[in-house]
């Protein structure tokens, strides 16, 4: 029996998504599955998913969980292998002393999860080095925000992107990573006239659909905000009350952008941008009241990532656009828990409770924890401290829900480094992530809670705390991240401080530090919840913090001029000049920025599962400007290798002059359990930010060359299969299995022969032109269809809509098993997937628009396409021309 069966009823819990923390509704069908549907009470979303969000009902199966613990790679027993992992931390800590000793976290925890963690390490073990993949996220924010505020406060809501009169987004495809924020901006165009401005080197789908797309140079984003600051100043925009009674600095930081943009010309010349796209965006900040600038990763994961968001605080200050409503910088965090792991220190260079460590902060923790090897000051931050895992400084490595293998920058020599250590410890729901099948001296993998498993908290990006709840038991072994934790702190000796009976009393003393010795001087204070009782816990609304047992919570800070510096003043800060981390070179002339697409998450270890989501972005892609294309002599739909100094991907050629001239762009999702050759976080150099310690991920110098194959095809099967060695391929959930699409230097014949081997004993229908190089076929067992290839010429690579939808079928019609042979559709496919919350196909959207639809409205109508998250609505905008002038020629 499946073990996730249990009887059907709904449970409101919190996506596991991005930041956005979205409320769902989870009805379990009892045999393991989930019917899922959003939360219209959850103030977040009022009921909206997006197309992840949606699918989340696709991703729950049990297929590839970790469910026992292994110890180098022999499932053994939880006491084995506690009792590994304990004996080996104190053995390290003896004989290396405990900052030998590192954990690497995941903004996937559930703040509980962090708090223990950090409690055992911080408190306990006495090493500082704890990181989080966060440090890769939103670090740079974090910064910004302490050091013109005095603490790491997010100041508005979302309520305020309601109520803006101007948006500004800066690094951020809001249309792709989160959605559910886009829709309310494009409702407030509606309803308001609210304008729309997009900062980035990319013309995403999200700068399609602004009202002013500023397509500047990767990395000036200092210089546009200084040119700005230096506007507001020349134009009478400053608020010089506000100026005055609440904030220091503003003179040097005035001098300081006057230095790198002094003028409309200056700014656009520093920027790549012309005069009048910069004249027009200085006219509409300056002259609206209601601005909210939100900035997220293209502003973040920079070399000058914290400069950048002071940049863009230094323009609000200087305004007083701040904590009020429809006004004020807003950082978009990426994953469900980064503001949870910020509130608990899950960062290298914070403690819990968001205190660092000026003397009295450490005391304060000390004794609140009483916590005999207290750190007194900062670890290494995620870049340095996987370079000392690989200097042998790290003897014990501790990884939990991340990936990094994949995700981190120079990925390719983390997974090297990783072999020398003395111990290598991963929590994880996921048995074939890159970073579960790697091995240190001594492996240690536990398995983990997922999704719909476990049950804590999470903070989102407008401060609000959501309940995360299971209504799945859990699988195997599996046990809850926290629970792990505690009883290897048993282990060690400290059984007293970790003896948590359940996640509501760890929650309890989390809310108890924050407000403990705070008489309102730091921010973060949830005190009011320090002694609610489980029952409460279990049903706690969504809520947003600061919420002090004296007092009422805050949807925003800052509107009173008080900040959480000493002198209760904002600071302006003095950027630097804007410049790459490294220049392009001969060797290396492009620019490579890496981000998100639309349906996947991270390292698709969940998203992964889903067909639906599986299908928009089947294979790994580099975008291209056509004119480097045509230069390269790269066509649209080549294979072409992108390489730096670091490592080298071979992925799918997208042409659009979405990029910039000299500009790549590709997605990190893929790793080896999905691809071939599709790493990119290992071609990434991730030069650090000096303030916030987060790594360049948006620019690095790169080559581009074509990497042609013989043949091209696909091969869809019922259970997974991986290529031989030598044939580039990508991997994606289809309906009824898995497919691959694939390039080889092989010829049809020997394709042929492998078939015939792999599939000896069944029926195998085949149609074969070796003389030019086609063929295809179908594996039976019976009546049931077991598989089917194509195989072209790459020229000529077949397209695989049709098998899809023919393979979905456990045992197709006459008709469609011709087709598979012939490679002639004889029925309609839908195409492409375009819209996947209601699985809408590329023909189906040209044939409604051919047929009438005249809108996005209007096809929405016909075929509901861009009718829930809204994410497609780019892509159907584009079509609505195309397929009009078509129509009328």
């Amino acid at each position: 029996m499946n073990a996730h069966v249990q009887a059907p009823t709904t449970v409101k819990t919190t996506c596991p998504y991005c930041g956005v923390g979205c409320g769902v509704l989870a009805t379990p069908d009892g045999q393991g599955g989930v019917a899922i549907a959003g939360d219209t009470g959850h103030p977040a979303n009022f009921g909206r998913l997006c197309s992840k969000g949606s699918a989340l009902g696709e991703t729950v199966s049990l297929d590839g969980r970790l469910l026992h613990p292994h110890v180098d790679g022999a499932r053994t027993s939880w006491e084995a292998a506690l009792g590994t992992v304990a004996g080996s931390l104190r053995k390290i800590a003896e004989q290396h002393g405990p900052d030998s000793i590192a954990f690497y976290l995941s903004g996937q925890l559930l703040t509980e999860d962090y708090y223990v963690a950090n409690k055992l390490a911080k408190g306990f073990l006495g090493t500082p080095h704890v990181d989080t993949n966060s440090r890769l996220c939103m670090s740079s924010a974090v910064a910004a925000h302490r050091r013109a505020f005095g603490s790491d406060t997010v100041p508005g809501c979302y309520e305020d992107l309601d109520e803006a009169d101007v948006i500004v987004l800066v690094g951020s495809n809001t249309a792709w990573c989160h959605p559910i924020l886009f829709r309310r901006m494009i409702d407030a165009r509606q309803k308001r006239g609210t304008k729309l401005v997009v900062v980035d080197p990319r013309r995403t789908q999200t700068g399609e659909e602004a009202d002013l797309f500023l397509g500047l140079e990767p990395g000036t984003d200092t210089a546009l905000f200084s040119g700005l600051l230096v506007h507001l100043a020349a134009t009478g925009a400053v608020d010089a009350r506000y100026v005055a009674d609440h904030t220091s600095g503003f003179d040097g930081a005035l001098e300081r952008a006057a230095a790198i943009a002094p003028s409309v010309a200056a700014t656009a010349a520093a920027t790549g941008l012309s005069e009048a796209d910069v004249a027009a965006f200085f006219a509409l900040f300056s002259g609206t009241e209601r601005v909210v600038t939100a900035f997220s990763q293209g502003a973040n994961q920079s070399a000058q990532g914290t400069d950048k968001g002071n940049a863009i605080i230094n323009c609000h200050l200087a305004t007083g656009r701040i904590g009020r409503p429809g006004a004020g910088p807003f950082s978009l965090t990426g994953q469900p828990n980064a503001m949870g792991g910020r509130e608990v220190g899950g960062l290298a260079n914070m403690l819990a409770a968001h205190m660092h460590f000026a003397p009295e902060e450490v005391d304060r923790v000390r004794r609140f924890w009483k916590a005999p090897n207290i750190i007194t000051g900062e670890g290494m931050k995620a870049v340095a401290l996987f370079e000392a895992v690989a200097r042998g400084k790290i003897k014990a490595l501790w990884v939990m829900g991340t990936n990094p293998i994949v995700s981190m920058p120079r990925a390719d020599a983390i997974r090297e480094s990783i072999k020398g250590l003395d111990l290598y410890v991963v929590s994880e729901a996921v048995a074939d992530s890159d970073t579960a099948r790697a091995t240190g001296k001594k492996t240690v993998l536990l398995p983990a809670l997922a999704w719909g498993e476990k049950d804590g908290t999470v903070t989102n990006s407008e401060r609000r705390i959501s309940r995360q709840r299971a209504f799945l038991k859990p699988p195997g072994e599996a046990r809850a991240d926290w629970a792990i934790i505690a009883d290897v702190a048993k282990r060690l000796g400290h059984g007293a401080a970790f003896a948590y009976p359940n996640a509501a009393a760890i929650f309890r003393e989390h809310a108890a530090l924050s407000a403990y010795e705070n008489n309102g001087t730091r921010d973060f204070d949830i005190g009011g919840l320090a002694d609610i009782p489980d029952a409460t816990y279990a049903g706690t609304l969504p809520l947003q913090w600061p919420l002090p047992k004296r007092g009422k919570a805050k949807a925003r800070l800052f509107a009173d001029g008080r900040f959480y510096t000493f002198d209760g003043r904002a600071r302006f800060v003095a950027v630097q000049a804007p410049a790459l981390a490294q220049a392009v070179t001969e060797a290396e002339p492009f620019v490579l920025n890496t981000g998100r697409v639309r349906d996947h998450w991270h390292t698709m270890t969940r998203t992964g599962k889903s067909q639906r989501l599986s299908a928009h972005r089947a294979v790994p892609f580099v975008e291209i400007h056509p004119d480097d294309a045509a230069r390269l002599g790269v066509q649209e739909g080549d294979l072409a290798r992108v390489s730096t100094p670091h490592g080298s991907a071979i992925l799918e050629a997208m042409l659009t002059d979405g990029v910039r001239r000299g500009n790549l762009f590709a997605s990190f999702h893929w790793s080896d359990a999905t691809a071939s050759d599709a790493r990119v976080g290992a071609l990434v150099r991730g030069v650090p930010d000096p303030v916030s310690g987060q790594p360049e991920l948006k620019a690095t110098p790169a080559a581009l060359t074509p990497a042609p194959y013989r043949n091209r095809g696909f091969l869809l099967t019922r259970a997974e299969y991986t290529p031989p060695s030598g044939w580039w391929w990508a991997r994606a959930t289809v309906e009824g299995g898995s497919g691959l699409q694939f390039a080889t230097q092989e010829s049809s014949r020997a394709v042929a022969l492998a078939m015939r081997g792999l599939f000896q004993g069944l029926e195998l229908a085949e149609y074969a032109d070796h003389a030019r190089g086609h063929y295809r076929c179908a594996v039976y067992d019976g009546a049931r269809l077991v598989a089917c290839l194509a195989l072209a010429p790459s020229a000529a690579k077949p397209g695989w809509e049709a098998a899809k939808a023919y393979f979905a079928q456990a045992e197709p019609e006459p008709a469609a098993r011709r087709a598979l042979l012939s490679g002639r559709a004889e029925s309609a496919s839908a195409g492409p997937t375009v819209c996947a919350c209601h699985g809408v196909g590329l023909d189906v959207i040209t044939g409604v628009i051919a047929a009438g639809a005249g809108s996005v409205e209007a096809v929405g109508a016909a075929c509901k396409a861009g009718t829930n998250c809204g994410s497609c609505i780019p892509e159907i905008r584009k079509l609505l021309p195309q397929v009009l002038a078509r129509n009328a020629a």
